[in-house]
């Protein structure tokens, strides 16, 4: 997994803060799309549509820090927002239905292997990866095979919304690479408003082509589409995308799985679903792989934080490495202006000296 270097990182008592009600806010995400009774691929592009209408005033605000984006000087970020907006798109378009098709309990343990799939990505990459993060990545496979059983003897659907739900976790994992080097130099609300813009029309032309009704729905449905709006989408990605700045990615995605048994918990008062027993080891395989992963992921984090940034000081330049890394000037070690100016002179003074040839 590709881990931004956070030197001197600080105890952040805001960010945390930020990232506990985000846990809680996340853990109410399937229940509530399983109650919202509105097409899936729906209850996604309402849920950025209502975000981006709430966050307008704030992104008028910031109308120049949008602009870099779209084509000033930041616009290397400004690209891995919108990225980010796809991946985030491709994440809402497996991961809402998943919560439909299947159990609450087995979607969101099956969408919170993100840190696996964050794994794998970085194996691609070229990038060892410890053999403890291997054995993780073992037990959450089978762990997640052990539940996909369960749902297949139950009813066929079950086996389409875990499908949905593991592709939802492997995009969520893109989002997140794509959003922590977005998250270096752009402000929360700038992020988020084009993110969600991005993931909002990409699910609006999904729904046209589809033949998506988006309107029609009794009461209690745009009732359940706005808390997804207040709670998941803006209190829970919003405030994960705000905690990133300052916790550590590996750090967020490990409080975040608390979010499984939460929903777990919320699915079985809100709409009596019992977890089947025969899921249960399945599941907790399946945590206990990603818990691993993560871990092992966290001690490559502590060791890499040794390594110095890159001489332009953008840490999310500085990553796990496969080799030994060459050696960088960090920033108290880039020479002053006066230590320069003396050089200059200095180099003069010996060419004038020497004379022609």
């Amino acid at each position: 997994m590709i881990v931004p270097v956070r030197h001197h990182q600080q105890f952040h008592a805001a960010s945390y803060a930020a990232l506990g009600i985000a846990v809680i806010s996340v853990s109410a995400s399937g229940p509530l799309i399983a109650y919202a009774a509105a097409p899936a691929l729906a209850v996604a592009f309402w849920r950025n549509a209502m975000a981006i209408g709430l966050q307008a005033p704030w992104a008028v605000a910031r109308r120049g820090e949008l602009a870099a984006l779209a084509w000033g000087a930041n616009r290397r970020e400004g690209l891995f927002c919108v990225l980010a907006g796809v991946a985030l798109a491709g994440h809402f378009a497996t991961w809402v239905p998943s919560a439909k098709l299947t159990s609450v309990a087995t979607a969101t343990a099956l969408v919170a292997t993100q840190p696996v799939w964050q794994g794998l990505i970085a194996a691609a990459q070229g990038m060892r990866l410890p053999v403890v993060t291997w054995v993780g990545i073992g037990l959450a496979v089978c762990g997640a095979a052990a539940a996909t059983g369960v749902d297949l003897h139950a009813e066929g659907t079950a086996v389409l919304g875990d499908l949905l739900a593991l592709a939802g976790g492997l995009l969520a994992a893109c989002y997140t690479a794509l959003g922590e080097r977005a998250r270096v130099t752009t402000t929360t609300t700038a992020y988020t408003t084009v993110c969600y813009t991005v993931c909002g029309l990409i699910l609006l032309g999904v729904c046209l082509v589809g033949g998506v009704p988006l309107g029609g729905y009794p009461t209690t449905a745009w009732i359940a589409l706005a808390a997804i709006t207040l709670g998941p989408q803006l209190l829970g990605h919003s405030l994960l995308s705000y905690s990133l700045r300052h916790i550590a990615a590996t750090t967020t995605s490990l409080v975040v799985l608390l979010e499984v048994p939460g929903a777990a918990l919320l699915g079985w008062l809100w709409l009596d679903q019992r977890p089947r027993l025969a899921s249960l080891p399945g599941l907790a395989l399946l945590v206990a792989g990603v818990v691993l992963v993560i871990v092992a992921d966290r001690r490559a984090a502590r060791a890499t934080a040794t390594l110095p940034v890159a001489p332009d000081g953008d840490p999310a330049l500085s990553v796990t490495p496969a080799r030994t890394a060459p050696a960088r000037i960090t920033p108290d070690q880039r020479p002053s202006a006066d230590s320069l100016a003396a050089q200059s002179a200095d180099a003069a003074a010996g060419s004038a000296a020497r004379g022609p040839g």
